[in-house]
């Protein structure tokens, strides 16, 4: 079992996907829907339907869409009492644009109630850090705020797991390497923190061993539906990806990281925590939703990619 709670920081908020056939107008019918997103409140919900304890610092508006994903978070069992509700602000809003297999060709995000999400806000927050299994962080959080949760986190030895987001975010993650337990990067994002382009195999291996000699304890490259890269200090490994139906892509990565995650707690091995990530991604992968609704540790084992 899970000792202590996993304490996710970082966005939340509504993911809006539209899709219309090529070519595209000025004005298209389509298909449009919208779900619960954010990288951070994507990786809690995943831990949580794991029955990893899990406790989510964020911020949303005073708005039906903050009251929507609190609601629901409280409901899959994520501990929410301490997100800031900031009544000036607007609740977090991703919208994308996808293609014919609902892979993002365009986003556009909005996460700019994540600066209420400060230093000020972590440092109230500190005993929570100081008593939490694992930080869990996505890097839609400010210079300052990233800065902030390291901090407190190397006070007390709590480790850090980072979610670098997007490629565009990743860097700032660059100068706390030194003090990861586990980075999840994708193939875009390991560029943005190491400077190496993976491609295949053998060059996101090269990658992960090289996040790994700049600090990180537990390095991985997701490389999609080649598979995933991984090093730690006792070795390294690659899995392929299992041939799937896809549905969705959104959220698979998260789901990735938050079944990784919930195998580590639980203290099995490097090699069995990432089947159990990629287990995870590809049941999210044939799902409409952002995260998997049948999620259970029976079902991980019962489906665990070999």
């Amino acid at each position: 079992m899970t000792d202590g709670y996993a304490l996710v920081i970082g966005s939340m908020g509504i993911e809006v996907k539209a899709y219309a056939p090529q070519p595209l107008g000025a004005v298209n019918a389509g298909i449009v829907r919208n779900t619960l997103g954010g990288g951070a409140r994507n990786i809690a919900e995943n831990l949580a339907r794991l029955d990893v304890a899990t406790t989510l610092l964020s911020a949303v508006g005073v708005d039906g869409a903050g009251r929507r994903v609190i609601r629901w978070m409280r409901k899959v069992g994520v501990d929410c009492r301490h997100v800031r509700v900031v009544s000036e602000g607007r609740t977090a809003n991703f919208i994308s644009l996808t293609n014919e297999r609902g892979e993002p060709t365009m986003t556009i995000y909005d996460t700019s109630i994540m600066e209420h999400v400060d230093a000020n806000y972590l440092w109230k927050h500190e005993p929570l850090i100081e008593k939490a299994a694992l930080l869990v962080i996505d890097a839609t959080l400010s210079d300052e705020a990233i800065a902030t949760a390291f901090e407190i986190a190397d006070r007390y030895g709590v480790r850090v797991c980072a979610d670098p987001t997007t490629p565009a975010l990743a860097g700032k993650l660059r100068p706390y390497l030194d003090q990861m337990y586990l980075v999840i990067p994708n193939a875009a994002e390991t560029t943005a923190l190491c400077d190496l382009q993976p491609v295949d195999r053998e060059s996101a291996l090269e990658a992960a061993r090289k996040l790994v000699s700049l600090g990180a304890l537990i390095a991985v490259v997701t490389m999609g539906e080649i598979g995933v890269a991984y090093a730690h200090g006792s070795g390294s490994g690659f899995i392929r990806a299992k041939a799937t139906q896809v549905v969705d892509p959104t959220g698979a990565g998260d789901a990735f990281t938050g079944a990784v995650i919930f195998g580590l707690l639980n203290h099995v091995s490097e090699d069995e925590a990432m089947r159990l990530g990629m287990t995870a991604a590809a049941l999210t992968l044939q799902s409409k939703d952002t995260v998997f609704p049948g999620l259970t540790q029976e079902l991980l084992y019962d489906k665990l990619v070999v």
